[in-house]
């Protein structure tokens, strides 16, 4: 089947759909397929087409390959209109799943410690690029931010700000450090976050002739907050992360979608 592709840069093209995997559990697909249905019957519309479970791997597709909407359209025999509002609703059911700052933070307290880290989610330039340019990873993005157990598991991702943005400003504005502060919760973040006071914990700055007892804290604060890399490298591994094309003004919601994702529980 041949399905016509019609845009400024291809016209008259055509689409071949061809049979593929998708490296994501099938407990997850059939979840993500019950939230859409639950949604469905919110709604009172529950007999659309295509099905749940067809709707659910479509999004996951997406999510997961960062193809078009007119490629994974074409691969499920629906228009890119159609795959693009599918996926859209897909990503409002998670994203409302996912946690709150204070929510994340529930049953943590005095003595126990996160990772606080930031990362760009790298985006094509656009007419406003300024704000979203970032000097430290010289490319356009999307700030945000993550607390993470100190086994990386993710408790929390921020909403996206333009990638110019400090990671300190960030931490501040989104309500990291106070939250913290609050619960006296000790913070492990990297240089970026220097200044942040309250229970962070940052690396001694380098110098020439750094103390003995300072290298040490250097070494240990790195063996601790090493794990926490492993919350954006889980993040990323979904696709449409890598370089997004969507809306800069969506891409909290995919990282916020993708957060449910990774931590839902498929027999809940």
């Amino acid at each position: 089947m041949l399905i016509p592709l019609d845009t400024a840069d291809s016209p008259g093209a055509l689409l071949v759909p061809y049979p593929s995997m998708l490296d994501v559990p099938h407990e997850l697909v059939e979840h993500v397929s019950w939230l859409i249905y639950a949604r469905r019957r919110e709604l009172k519309s529950p007999w659309r087409r295509p099905g749940c479970f067809k709707q659910a791997l479509l999004a996951l597709a997406h999510l997961r390959k960062n193809e078009t909407f007119a490629q994974v359209g074409a691969g499920f025999g629906v228009s890119q209109a159609t795959a693009w509002r599918y996926v859209d609703e897909t990503l409002d059911v998670l994203a409302a799943r996912a946690p709150g700052l204070h929510e994340a933070l529930t049953g943590l307290g005095e003595g126990d410690f996160v990772i606080v880290d930031g990362t760009l989610i790298p985006t094509g330039r656009i007419a406003a690029d300024e704000p979203y340019y970032s000097q430290k990873h010289k490319q356009h993005g999307m700030n945000v931010q993550v607390i993470a157990r100190p086994d990386g598991t993710p408790l929390w991702f921020s909403r996206a700000t333009p990638g110019r943005t400090h990671d300190l400003t960030a931490a501040r504005a989104h309500g990291i450090v106070q939250a913290c502060l609050t619960r006296q919760i000790l913070v492990l973040a990297d240089r970026a976050h220097q200044g942040a006071g309250a229970t962070v914990r940052t690396p001694y700055k380098n110098h020439r002739e750094q103390l003995d007892h300072h290298q040490q804290f250097n070494r240990d604060h790195a063996r601790l907050r090493a794990p926490g890399e492993r919350a954006f490298a889980q993040l990323k591994s979904w696709q449409i992360l890598r370089r997004a094309r969507c809306s800069t003004r969506r891409i909290g919601t995919i990282v916020q979608a993708i957060h449910t994702l990774l931590t839902c529980n498929y027999s809940g």
